[in-house]
């Protein structure tokens, strides 16, 4: 009889252990802080006001979240070293951030390897999810083929025919202009491309780009470029008068953080994907709003909102979990629904693609600023295919 008890508690003990949850819960955060700020410092703003709200609340389970956070630089080598450290040495349960998108693909690749639970803030690469989908990858923000399809259901609509783009040269950029061309001559097929420019990432000489697509005569213009590209390219091109009597098609300019440095010399006109902080009536974006602005004393950009949504999903899986282990929050986050400052999304089974969705609108200066206007914001469900067309086209 003694044995048997001495053996039943041992097994009580393992099935504890296998289901037990840390004093504190901790996750590691990766992302490009030196590189690119003036995203990532807003998105780590919001990250750290979601971890404040959902301590104050209670934490996870009774248990405080802590998130250990790194940068890579913007290196997929130096994103895999962080990783890498924070899984062997910190103990965290999950990993996640990232922005650009070769980074995130190499994070996504040594999570499938270590067998560690990924989840993507920022990458947009449609690989993350489809191609190079595998079971430990997640993605938050609205992907390439959602935004592509939002942009190039406006384009459908332009009598232009004859189109050029120009997008920087790495996987974000080259995804982006693949799928903006095949949805777009799928709902125009009169449609053309006469004219591409790739330059490197950071590394535009606007001057060459601009005077390269005017030469091919374009009658409309797709735009990758972001940060400081984009500024240059921007202004470069006004100069130029290359924007003139075109449309402008543009994934991101509609962001504050990529707005806002242009100030009065922003574009106007452009039909773009974006955040405008300012005009969104909506409980839970006030909620978020006044929250943010009280703690900062500065207005959200779409950083901060994809932050905040990284933590509030993450504490959603692990609220939902029956542990840490990796098994069990991949189940909890497949179908798993959470909250963010556009309203509720949710995680689907098929791909591990978030619903959340984006803001359409066109590009307009007030006050000597460049803001977003005539938007409509729409569910990236509206736009994915089905899940079971995804889930085809996943490995």
């Amino acid at each position: 009889m003694k044995t048997l008890i001495r053996a039943t508690g041992l097994i009580l003990a393992i099935a504890s252990a296998g289901t037990s949850w840390a004093a504190d819960i901790k996750i590691g955060e990766i992302n490009s802080y030196s590189s690119l700020p003036a995203f990532t410092e807003p998105y780590k703003k919001g990250w750290e006001m979601a971890v404040e709200e959902i301590n104050a609340a209670g934490g996870i389970k009774g248990q405080k979240l802590v998130v250990v956070s790194k940068d890579d630089g913007g290196k997929p080598g130096d994103a895999l070293t962080a990783a890498n450290e924070l899984v062997s040495k910190e103990g965290v349960v999950m990993v996640t951030g990232s922005f650009f998108s070769n980074v995130g693909l190499a994070v996504a690749d040594f999570a499938k390897q270590k067998k560690v639970f990924y989840l993507a803030a920022e990458p947009l690469t449609d690989a993350l999810v489809w191609s190079k989908g595998n079971d430990y990858t997640f993605r938050l923000r609205p992907s390439n083929y959602v935004q592509a399809s939002m942009l190039a259901q406006e384009a459908a609509k332009l009598p232009a025919k004859r189109w050029a783009t120009i997008a920087p040269n790495y996987e974000y950029g080259q995804s982006a202009v693949a799928v903006f061309k095949e949805l777009l001559q799928k709902a125009r097929p009169d449609v053309e491309f006469v004219a591409e420019q790739w330059p490197p990432q950071g590394k535009i000489d606007a001057g060459s780009v601009a005077q390269a697509i005017e030469a091919a005569k374009p009658e409309a213009i797709l735009n990758v470029t972001f940060g400081a590209d984009l500024v240059k390219l921007v202004r470069e091109g006004t100069t130029r008068e290359l924007f003139k009597d075109r449309s402008v098609v543009s994934f991101l300019t509609g962001e504050p953080e990529y707005l806002d440095p242009l100030q009065a010399d922003a574009p106007v006109g452009w039909i773009v994907t974006g955040y405008p902080w300012s005009s969104i009536d909506t409980a839970d974006h006030k909620k978020f709003l006044d929250a943010y602005m009280a703690r900062y004393k500065d207005y959200p950009r779409l950083g901060s909102v994809v932050g905040y949504s990284l933590i509030k999903s993450a504490a959603a899986i692990l609220e939902r979990s029956k542990s840490t282990q990796v098994d069990d929050l991949i189940t909890a986050a497949k179908g798993v629904t959470f909250d963010t400052p556009f309203g509720p999304a949710s995680f689907r089974a098929a791909d591990h693609q978030s619903t959340l969705g984006a803001f359409v609108g066109k590009t307009a200066v007030k006050d000597g600023k460049g803001v977003m206007v005539d938007f409509k914001y729409q569910s990236g469900s509206d736009f994915l295919p089905s899940e079971a067309e995804a889930a085809k086209l996943r490995p």
